[in-house]
């Protein structure tokens, strides 16, 4: 009888179905250590909280929520989450998308109708951006909601890159070094607003969403053109990320890595009443010295992605 051969060699297609799986779990765990992480650094989330996490239909709020049901099942604290979405009666919403995700995800919800859109449209002219407005009706309703639902904290999808672009922003059109912070208190001083998502990297928020394939609901809906001096920003950024890699990384350490002293802000740092003291300073006189920064990579080091 002939010997039968068998090849245990791996197939391509086996291989790759195993490096992918690999990485997605690598994804994940990377996610969750972030999410944990910023959390933990801000104390975002209480023993007892009862979360109201915002979810439109897009891929960071489906990512935050997803997260947090993760890291609430082995999480050393106690907290509820529930998930609420405002139906703002946009032309071509699909009403039934997130009520149905979110029932057979089996997670409490809440979505609140309220035709926004009309009052936008009837207020804002033909061509103009609707966004401020709508923003700000929508920021009212959700606080309004999350006082009827008894939510201790309310948890937005904004991810490090949203960050970093309204610091840009700031910086380029209003003269301000100001950003996105992880955690705050509203504007009516009852609600703490938290962004889990504050050291989440956006493509990775974008190969997640690809991964647990939500079902994502398109934000053109309203038909207001994105802001185009963020889209600008968030290009320059993401230009920069494949060009140089490690600077995005740095510009966000820098964002908690103040020094008051070492800008011009007379409200920040007591310029008008330093004296001196007799002390030598920590960090040492370098008031002569020219900075010192990292070299720039060599072209040899730039990663194409």
């Amino acid at each position: 009888m002939s010997a039968v051969w068998i090849d245990e060699t791996p197939s391509s297609t086996s291989t790759n179905t195993l490096k992918i799986e690999r990485e997605t779990h690598k994804l994940e765990k990377r996610l969750c250590r972030e999410v944990g992480r910023a959390i933990v650094d801000y104390n975002m989330i209480e023993e007892g909280d009862k979360v109201m996490v915002c979810v439109s239909g897009g891929k960071d709020s489906y990512g935050l929520l997803d997260i947090l049901l993760k890291l609430r099942a082995r999480a050393p604290i106690h907290f509820d989450i529930v998930a609420v979405n405002l139906d703002q009666k946009q032309p071509g919403f699909p009403e039934d998308v997130l009520p149905d995700y979110l029932t057979a995800l089996g997670v409490p919800f809440h979505i609140e109708e309220q035709d926004t859109y009309s009052i936008v449209k009837r207020v804002i002219p033909e061509g103009k951006t609707t966004c401020g407005l709508c923003s700000r009706l929508r920021r009212g309703i959700l606080y309004r909601v999350a006082d009827e639902l008894g939510a201790t904290k309310v948890a937005l999808g904004h991810h490090r890159d949203d960050m970093l672009q309204t610091f840009f922003l700031n910086m380029f059109f209003a003269a301000k070094l100001k950003s996105m912070p992880p955690k705050l208190v509203s504007d009516d001083g009852k609600h703490i607003v938290i962004r889990p998502l504050a050291y989440v990297a956006e493509k990775d928020l974008i190969r997640w969403a690809q991964h647990r394939e939500f079902p994502i609901i398109p934000c053109t809906l309203c038909g207001s053109q994105e802001n185009l001096q963020r889209k600008q920003v968030g290009e320059m950024l993401r230009e920069w990320d494949r060009k140089f890699p490690g600077r995005i990384e740095n510009m966000f350490s820098a964002l908690q890595n103040v020094v008051p002293s070492h800008l011009l802000d007379g409200t920040s740092f007591d310029f008008k009443g330093l004296k001196t003291t007799g002390i030598a300073n920590a960090d040492g006189d370098k008031a002569f010295d020219a900075p010192e920064f990292p070299a720039t990579p060599s072209p040899l080091r730039i990663v194409q992605l």
